[in-house]
């Protein structure tokens, strides 16, 4: 079957735009990636019906198998997913996030230091941003529930220190990706004067979304800035009780789960699956990076293991761990085997919804990536532009690239290439600044996606409904995005960090002026 060639159109970006378009007019997500799917499909296939279904046939079946096997990397994540929701169930049987609500209610006196716990454990896991919005959001989760901090804030939080965190740590599924990448650059344009790593390290302080992406979590939780439709949320939590505020859903773990929590839990029957997961799934990393580097006859190194690592594969064995161990305390407690089928059965089932709309959200990827829409948008750079404006443009690109194609890694793959060989072929000095730009757009792109995974999976880890955490998370990025903008300007303009991130932080101080004068309307 031959598809049509939409690279050089604009018709290219429909499928996306009529998808996001129609995701925040229904609030309807499964149906406006329906529409999107079909939409694409019918054009890639000059809307022949019955090439239409074996297109849509092979492409859901391509999200389940790859090359006549199974997609490792989509059935990683959706096991991953299906563990830690039973994990989450068994502790909560155990009566471990019990416990660790009540000792939260004794040293956490308010909703900003509920906020806070949830933010800064999602700084300090950093491994991985799927990992981090699951992890952090069974962790936070009851303990804001207990203070009323909304869902959407709950989401907000997840998803804005995850991706951030991520990209800006080199020893993290992220930067290992980033590095490999970077490394083929630097070789094909015979730049020897930093390695990966080097040149890794001189980017975080030009990558001003995911910095100033950081401090506006921890400026809005502090400072209470609750702008928009947050601000109802928050509303509605604080009358009504965090899960109810504007959904008809359960108040409490015990609704939520319909699981009775043990009397007997104590705080270490959380904390301990936790960090157990944690550690686990670090080991892992660095077991299968350590495997891939011994297959090539390299010796072992920590970097050289993240690089190669297999992040899905360490998930799943992270997780079973972890699993394995939520299931030794409720044993121990002598809980009756019943309840424990129940709770892993329940546990597994909450993850359904999160589920069906990843598997939604890969199958527009692979239709947006048949329709060539990074091809489309990549072009749009070429021309004849200042070169002090080429760092803003590839960021603004990158982000409608990685908004439209629900992924960041995507985008990084394409664009950062193209940044490079624009560099290469203007101004050599730029590339780095140009290569920030592309990053920093991405996950800007990324965080902003109603179709982007790790926007699903920190709407899963907050339990909130997924539009809901797209629409009170949408004004806080967009923010973030004009002060990252005022930075690549001036980066590109000057080339000096230091005056850009001046720039930056004034732009920011501006920014939470303003905020502060909607929230306290």
């Amino acid at each position: 079957m031959t598809l049509i060639d939409f690279a050089a159109s604009p018709l290219s970006i429909l499928p996306a735009i009529v998808a996001l378009g129609l995701a925040i007019i229904t609030r309807r997500v499964l149906i406006s990636l329906g529409v999107g799917i079909v939409l694409g499909t019918l054009l890639l296939v000059d809307f022949s019906f019955v090439n239409g279904a074996v297109y849509i046939f092979n492409t859901v079946k391509g999200v389940v198998i790859e090359d006549g096997g199974i997609n490792s990397w989509n059935m990683s994540i959706v096991a991953f997913l299906l563990l830690l929701g039973m994990m989450t169930a068994l502790l909560t049987l155990s009566g471990g996030t019990r416990a660790f609500a009540n000792w939260a209610l004794d040293h956490i006196k308010d909703k900003r230091g509920a906020s806070l716990l949830a933010a800064f454990l999602g700084v300090f896991i950093f491994i991985d941003d799927y990992f981090n919005s699951l992890a952090v959001g069974s962790i936070s989760r009851p303990v804001t529930d207990r203070f009323n901090v909304s869902r959407a804030k709950l989401a907000y939080i997840l998803d804005s220190t995850a991706a951030p965190m991520c990209i800006l740590m080199p020893v993290s599924s992220w930067g290992a990706y980033i590095m490999t990448i970077i490394g083929g650059i630097l070789l094909s344009h015979g730049i020897a004067d930093y390695s990966p790593l080097g040149a890794y390290m001189r980017l975080i302080p030009m990558n001003f979304y995911a910095i100033f992406t950081l401090l506006m979590v921890f400026a809005v939780i502090w400072f209470k800035l609750d702008i928009g439709l947050m601000k109802e949320h928050e509303i509605g939590a604080e009358k009504n009780g965090s899960i109810k505020d504007n959904d008809n859903e359960a108040v409490n773990l015990h609704d939520e789960f319909g699981i009775d929590e043990s009397e007997k839990g104590k705080v270490s029957d959380l904390i301990f699956p936790i960090v157990t997961l944690i550690i686990a799934t670090l080991f892992f990393m660095l077991y299968t990076g350590n495997q891939a580097l011994s297959a090539s006859s390299l010796p072992f190194s920590v970097l050289g293991a993240f690089e190669n690592t297999d992040v899905g594969k360490s998930l799943c064995y992270g997780g079973l761990v972890g699993l394995l161990f939520s299931f030794v305390i409720v044993i121990k407690q002598k809980l009756a085997f019943s309840l424990i089928s129940k709770a892993l059965w329940i546990g597994a089932k909450s993850m359904f919804g999160a589920i069906i709309i990843l598997f939604f959200a890969w199958s527009i990827g692979s239709v947006i990536g048949d329709m060539k829409t990074g091809a489309y948008l990549s072009s749009l750079v070429q021309g004849n532009i200042g070169l002090h404006w080429l760092p803003v443009i590839l960021f603004v690109l990158s982000g409608a690239m990685a908004f439209a194609t629900g992924t960041s890694w995507g985008t990084f793959g394409i664009m950062l290439p193209i940044a490079g060989d624009m560099a290469a072929a203007t101004e050599i000095s730029l590339m780095l600044p140009m290569l920030s730009a592309v990053l920093a757009g991405s996950v800007f792109g990324d965080h902003c996606s109603p179709i982007s995974d790790t926007t699903i999976l920190s709407s899963t880890g907050a339990r909130c409904k997924h539009i809901d955490h797209v629409a009170t998370q949408l004004p806080y990025a967009l923010s973030v995005a004009a002060i990252s903008a005022v930075g690549f300007i001036v980066l590109g303009y000057t080339a000096s960090i230091t005056v850009s991130l001046i720039a930056s932080f004034v732009a920011f101080s501006f920014v939470l002026f303003v905020m502060k004068m909607f929230a306290k309307r």
